[in-house]
């Protein structure tokens, strides 16, 4: 599949994308229509925590490849979403441990590009997104991982504590990003192993941070206190990559 989105436009295939479940990225109406079924579209993607973006006609105009937008126009995932399972099944396959990147509400879709990135070249087999207040796998994405979105499963699940609980279960262990915590050349970072990157502006979750086994620091000496999200990830991933080589 190539790196276009798959635009859905008018109001009435706009609706039935969302009841039927189809997961939608981004929502673009038109700024100031306050007519009941616009509002209706507007009050589903709240109810899915779509990104949405109030524009003038002329922006929709462009993005519309029908010209009969209506007023607006959804954006559904440029890719098709793995499972969770699909992810182990992967693993399993290449009798590896697990390794895999849990992704805690990132919302710029280049750090989501840069990360799954990453996470291929770092031998991750996988990497898990929240179906809610997160970019999902747009054009951009898409092209920012530079094809590694062709090789690296993406799963959408609704709730990443619960998702990480299950996971326990099966026997992985998990190490999450944030200041306060071990710094990294401490920890034993091998086995079946899960990396939880948080939110660029607030970091990890708190009831996700409470889930996860250690959380680790990176040491930093410079005169600011943090890193762009997919560049700890890469540290931390490559922390783990040095581990696993040993």
């Amino acid at each position: 599949m190539g790196y276009e989105e798959l635009k859905i436009e008018g109001r009435n295939a706009v609706l039935e994308a969302f009841r039927s479940g189809k997961t939608i990225d981004k929502l673009f109406v038109l700024d100031g229509c306050q007519d009941g079924p616009v509002r209706t579209i507007v009050r589903e993607a709240r109810k899915y925590d779509t990104i949405i973006n109030f524009v003038e006609k002329e922006r929709l105009d462009q993005l519309s490849e029908t010209k009969k937008h209506q007023g607006v126009i959804a954006v559904a995932a440029a890719y098709t979403y793995a499972e969770v399972e699909d992810i182990l099944a992967k693993a399993e396959e290449k009798g590896e441990p697990p390794f895999v990147f849990i992704l805690d509400n990132i919302e710029d879709p280049h750090n989501l590009g840069a990360i799954i990135r990453t996470a291929n070249l770092a031998g991750a087999h996988g990497v898990i997104i929240p179906k809610r207040r997160a970019v999902g796998l747009t054009a951009t994405v898409a092209k920012t991982s530079a094809g590694a979105i062709n090789y690296t499963p993406v799963a959408k699940v609704t709730n990443i504590s619960t998702t990480i609980k299950e996971l326990k279960e099966k026997g992985m262990w998990f190490v999450c990003a944030d200041m306060g915590g071990t710094e990294m050349y401490k920890l034993d970072l091998k086995g079946p192993i899960g990396l939880v990157i948080g939110n660029e502006g607030e970091g990890v979750s708190k009831l996700v941070r409470e889930n996860c086994d250690f959380i680790a620091s990176i040491p930093m000496k410079g005169d600011i206190d943090s890193l762009n999200a997919s560049v700890a990830a890469g540290v931390l991933a490559y922390e783990i990559v040095r581990q696993r080589l040993q």
